[in-house]
């Protein structure tokens, strides 16, 4: 066997080789940007969700707030006219959340300590639940927005590396085509210089499998 025809099987078993593995990576890549694409997708709707469950959360925190505020005032005015019975009354409304921080309040003496919180509201052990469940949901929707930008950015790296990897397929199926024993083995070379180099890159990359 002429230095000719070695090369020309060395040409055509690299070929064949490329256009094996290549083919085999571009249905990685495919899949892991699908998936990657389908992660996306999900945290993007769990983001979604917790924004307007914290959205709701938050309204309610409000509104349970105008109702402490509400309570705490009418029994202020009962009590400072005197009014002992409509101020129990009152304080009988009360909401269970907000009667600890009343009751510490009162326990600082505001009508005589002027160093005492103006208002109950201003107590440490003031807090509606609800503003708690909407900071919670919040942050939460936050985690959920993060990840599936990083999904995005991770499906978008895999089509980099599918178009990549086509183009070694590319190079490696327009080797044959050609007559020219030296530029089949610059076109085979390039398909290599690219395949490998994608390769090395795409295995820095997280991967994702469904179960």
């Amino acid at each position: 066997m002429d230095r000719d025809e070695t090369r020309q099987h060395r040409v055509e078993f690299l070929c064949t080789v490329l256009l094996a593995v290549a083919a085999v990576a571009t249905a990685w890549t495919t899949y892991q940007s699908q998936r990657w694409r389908g992660d996306q997708a999900v945290d993007s709707t769990k983001a979604t969700a917790a924004h307007i469950e914290s959205s709701q959360a938050s309204t309610r925190a409000g509104q349970l707030t105008q109702i402490d505020i509400a309570t705490f005032t009418q029994w202020v005015d009962a009590d400072t006219a005197g009014k002992r019975k409509l101020a129990r009354f009152y304080r009988r409304r009360f909401r269970k959340e907000f009667r600890p921080a009343f009751a510490a309040w009162i326990s600082t003496s505001p009508l005589t300590n002027p160093g005492a919180p103006l208002t109950p509201f201003a107590m440490r052990q003031y807090h509606v639940a609800e503003a708690v469940r909407s900071e919670r949901l919040n942050t939460a929707a936050g985690v959920h927005a993060n990840a599936a930008g990083k999904a995005n950015q991770r499906a978008g790296d895999y089509v980099l590396a599918l178009v990549l990897f086509a183009v070694a397929l590319f190079f490696a199926g327009m080797s044959t085509k050609l007559r020219s024993l030296g530029k089949q083995e610059v076109l085979l070379a390039l398909g290599w210089v690219v395949f490998l180099g994608t390769a090395v890159w795409v295995a820095t990359f997280p991967v994702t499998l469904s179960v």
